[in-house]
């Protein structure tokens, strides 16, 4: 092209409006090429669409796709439809009619155009038709409902005709301050872009009718003054208002828009990559040159000024492949660029090692020929990327790694660029926080988390056949292993396998997530040293699929506005294992927890398959002793409080015992469940054997305590917590104990004696204020000197604590004490529970004031008085001899000497741990133990 032809106006020496319109046909040159081709890749139906659109948006006619009512605004500015539009609309309604109307009625649609791939070597069948529908910016709002109803019947008649369609409607004057309500293309992320989009606009538009940009006639070089020089082009009439549409300029963007625009194209490329990461690597190259940026559609205007019309030449997407190839090579990024001409040759979709259709070499075809031949590609690539649909696990594999890498080091240029500058995106803090939370539910690793290799790199990855192998490791651990094909034992060894995995379920969870095994997929099974057999491996697969239907519904917004959460959890017990030999099997009264006189625990093992609300898949294995514990705390640990609960399903596929087992873990996980959801703090009681499991259900922060016999959990169950604190019982825990009946009765801020007569001994339990428990053997001789001296005790420890309580407040804090008789009329019957009235206490029992006062010393020990009908005994008196000396005194009081037990009625602990700060079990095992000390003196002086 000679140089006389580019036209290089300069404001202040005076425009020629011939000067405008050849720049204006140039534009339209362009345009008509881009158009046409744009129906080249159409179907008869879809060019109508495109055909008909102006008309549609021209006239308000019922018989016509699109009426809404005759007050929907109507107009398409200086359009005429020609003899082939009227034709096409009359094959569509033959009774149309077209009639010109007169005078100069309103126009309020100013343009029409057509955005995005349309038109260029991107284009393809399934290219959705993006309408930018630019309308009057003064509009009322019941107008812009009815044009707005309008184009949503047009999308509903587009789709009958084969087209995607989505319109957008544009007010200019909004538009250029930046403020819209809606996205502009289908591809668009709303508040992330603005300028950038404008930059694609403008390169990539196609105008189908109305105002045509005024931006087409501002040269690049002018761009830095867009303001000035359009003034100067309307006021001084040098082009009419009436035909050009403003949308702005392009002289600055703002950085934070490669920020946010970046992020978006990362967030898209999780689910199509090639096209997302071609943008992507455009908006690093332009945030690479910031500020010195120079946008592609300054480049495209500045080729039609110079007259380079060149359709090929001026393709978008081949201009924007050439920035970027520029970019990469300038830094001699070579793996980046391969990756770059991939996506760039699979976008196109012109399989190159297949003959042409009807032997006829397309545009598209011959353009991407020069290019690969300038790549120097050969048929081996060619035949490699065409054959992309059948891409199975190694090949998808291999290219996730490239695409995970393009992603993370996108991902780190963006962040690095944000510090340099010190910039926040354009975006808004709601959809920055969805953004970054998708793409590292998408690409972050984490322990246990499954991977998805499939990132929309190939439509189906299921293999025909495949091997499942346990081996042992360089190690010598246990390992499981996927291979290719149908290998015998010995073939294996001499196979790289596709994934290797310490535990069988992850490496079964990895081919579901990925499609890897399908109903039709043979799995050769070398199970070695496991007790997994096929028909448990297909049972597994199956369960699978049931628990975890692929593909997965998108990631709402709001879920990942919070912390992921179980949506979905599978729990498969004894894989590979089965605790009970062909001739014995557990029946439905059997607990598999503690099975048999030997109370032996059936669940040996268990691997849990959790989906969680951002369809991160996570499998976790517990196996000893403590696995069933472990997996429920951190199942119920995994919860939110009050959130939703998600779906639960246990399987234990063993031939025997799978049914009982499965039910019971099923019923366990659902009832600590539900008293999680009770309230805070609520403790929960789980035996296997003989041991016994306290699971302390803090939402977010459960503890798992292991107590090894009854005694200890007597022990734990007395510790002072000083805060409400109920337990649960496991519904089939202490069987024959009436431990379950005692703590079923728990209520806070009384207290509560329970006494049970078991021949010549009694045992007594107390649950205190909150529901600390305390349990003592003491001799039985009448329900009256069984509860007296406990019943005096407790009402003495509950005065001492109302009398340090404002006088107001002493009524409120004093405690009821509830007595309860528990009796099991023979040992195959269920405990029964009788609430008792306190029993009368006389003037005349034989019972002696035996106060106590502890206190520490210097020391730190702690220091006993004891007071005996008022008379004071100090160890700082008698030492050593301090309970021989008070024996000594009791008995001198009663007559013949007689050495029945004695009790205490009052202790203080206020010396050891401040006023009000004592709990009532803490008194109670003070009492129990100075008692011991006396009663052990009385029987020794």
């Amino acid at each position: 092209m000679t140089r006389h032809l580019e036209i290089r106006p300069v404001l202040e020496e005076g425009i020629d409006r011939k000067v405008l319109s050849t720049l204006r046909a140039r534009f339209l040159t362009v345009n008509a090429g881009r158009l046409e081709r744009t129906r080249l890749g159409m179907s008869p139906r879809q060019q109508a669409v495109i055909k008909l659109l102006p008309l549609l948006f021209h006239v308000n006619h019922p018989i016509l796709p699109g009426y809404v009512s005759a007050l929907t605004p109507a107009g398409l500015a200086g359009f005429e439809p020609d003899a082939e539009t009227l034709a096409e609309a009359q094959r569509l309604s033959r009774s149309f009619s077209y009639k010109p109307l007169r005078g100069q009625p309103p126009q309020p649609i100013l343009g029409l155009f057509l955005m995005g791939s349309l038109g260029t070597v991107a284009q393809d069948e399934q290219s959705d038709l993006d309408v930018w529908v630019c309308h009057d910016p003064n509009l009322s709002e019941h107008q812009r409902d009815e044009l707005q109803r309008k184009c949503d019947q047009l999308r509903g008649w587009a789709a009958t005709q084969g087209s995607e369609a989505h319109f957008f409607l544009v007010d200019p004057v909004r538009f250029t301050q930046g403020a819209r309500e809606a996205k502009l293309t289908s591809d668009d992320c709303g508040t992330t872009q603005h300028y950038l989009l404008l930059d694609e606009f403008y390169r990539t538009a196609i105008w189908l009718g109305g105002r045509t940009p005024l931006w087409w006639l501002v040269p690049a070089y002018e761009e830095h003054r867009y303001a000035e020089y359009v003034r100067t082009l309307l006021e001084k009439r040098f082009v009419r208002s009436d035909d050009v549409l403003d949308l702005g300029s392009l002289a600055s963007i703002p950085p934070g828009e490669y920020l946010g625009a970046g992020l978006w194209q990362l967030y898209k490329a999780i689910e199509s990559p090639y096209k997302s990461l071609f943008k992507l690597l455009l908006v690093e190259a332009y945030a690479s040159d910031y500020p010195q940026v120079r946008c592609l559609s300054l480049d495209f205007k500045q080729a039609v000024y110079a007259n380079r019309l060149e359709l090929d030449d001026l393709d978008p997407y081949i201009v924007a492949y050439r920035r970027v190839e520029a970019y990469l090579a300038g830094r001699g990024d070579l793996e980046r660029l391969a990756l770059l001409r991939r996506c760039l040759y699979l976008k196109i979709n012109q399989p190159l090692s297949r003959p042409p259709i009807n032997r006829t070499r397309s545009w598209k075809r011959r353009l991407l020929e020069r290019l690969t031949h300038d790549w120097g590609w050969d048929e081996r690539q060619f035949a490699l990327l065409d054959r992309r649909s059948q891409w199975k696990t190694r090949q998808v594999d291999q290219e996730r790694r490239a695409l995970f890498n393009e992603l993370t080091y996108g991902y780190r240029f963006l962040s690095e660029f944000a510090k340099r500058l010190q910039i926040t995106s354009s975006i808004n803090g709601r959809d920055f926080a969805v953004l970054g939370r998708r793409l590292h539910a998408a690409i972050e690793r984490k322990a246990g988390k499954i991977e998805a290799i499939n990132m929309g790199i190939s439509p189906d990855m299921a293999e025909h056949s495949l091997t499942l192998a346990q081996g042992y490791d360089a190690a010598g651990d246990i390992s499981w292993a996927l291979y290719e094909g149908c290998l015998s034992v010995r073939e294996v060894e001499n196979f790289s396998p596709l994934k290797r995995s310490r535990d069988l379920i992850p490496l079964l969870g990895w081919c579901h997530r990925n499609g890897i095994v399908d109903t039709a997929t043979h799995v050769a099974l070398h199970p070695g040293d496991s007790g997994l057999i096929e028909a448990e491996l297909f049972s597994l697969l199956t369960d699978l699929r049931q628990a975890f239907p692929m593909p997965l519904p998108a990631v709402a917004e709001q879920a990942l506005l919070t912390t992921a959460v179980p949506t979905h959890v599978l729990l498969l017990v004894n894989i590979g294992l089965d605790p009970f030999r062909s001739e014995h099997s557990p029946d439905e009264r059997s607990d598999p927890l503690g099975y048999g006189g030997a109370r032996e625990n059936l669940v040996l093992s268990i691997d849990q398959l959790s989906l969680n609300s951002w369809n991160e898949l996570i499998a976790n294995r517990y196996e000893g002793a403590s696995a069933l514990p472990d997996c429920l705390r951190d199942y119920l640990d995994a919860l939110s409080a009050n959130g939703a609960r998600p779906g639960l399903q246990v399987r234990c596929v063993g031939s025997h015992s799978g049914l009982a087992i499965a039910r019971r873990m099923e019923a366990l996980f659902r009832d600590a469940q539900a008293a999680l959801d009770e309230a805070s703090d609520t403790r929960y009681l789980l035996q296997i054997r003989q041991h016994f499991h306290m699971l302390d259900l803090t939402a977010g922060n459960i503890r798992h305590t292991k107590l090894n016999d009854l005694r200890t959990l007597i022990e734990h169950l007395g510790e002072a917590h000083h805060r409400d604190r109920p337990v649960r019982v496991d519904r089939q825990a202490l069987e024959g104990q009436d431990l379950p009946l005692i703590l079923a009765q728990a209520r806070a801020q009384c207290l509560q004696v329970f006494y049970r007569v078991q021949g010549a001994m009694a045992e007594l339990t107390v649950l205190d204020e909150f529901n600390a428990l305390w349990r003592q053997q003491v001799a039985y001789r009448d329900e009256q000197s069984l509860l007296t001296p406990l019943l005096r005790f407790l009402k003495s420890i509950s005065y001492r604590r109302t009398t340090q309580l404002p006088f107001e407040e002493s009524d409120l804090a004093a405690m009821d004490i509830l007595i309860y008789r528990l009796q099991q009329p023979s040992p195959d019957t269920p405990f029964a529970i009788e609430r008792r009235a306190p029993p009368r206490e006389e003037a005349s029992d034989p019972l002696h004031d035996i106060q106590a006062i502890i206190e520490p010393n210097e020391r730190g020990r702690s220091q006993v008085t004891l007071y005996c009908n008022h008379q004071e005994f100090s160890s700082l008196e008698y030492g050593a001899e301090l309970f021989a000396a008070v024996a000594r005194y009791i008995l001198g009081q009663r007559s013949a000497a007689e050495r029945y037990p004695c009790y205490i009625t009052d202790l203080d602990l206020s010396g050891l741990h401040g006023e009000g700060r004592t709990q009532t079990v803490q008194h109670l095992r003070y009492k129990a133990q100075l008692e011991a000390a006396i009663n052990q003196a009385l029987k020794s002086v």
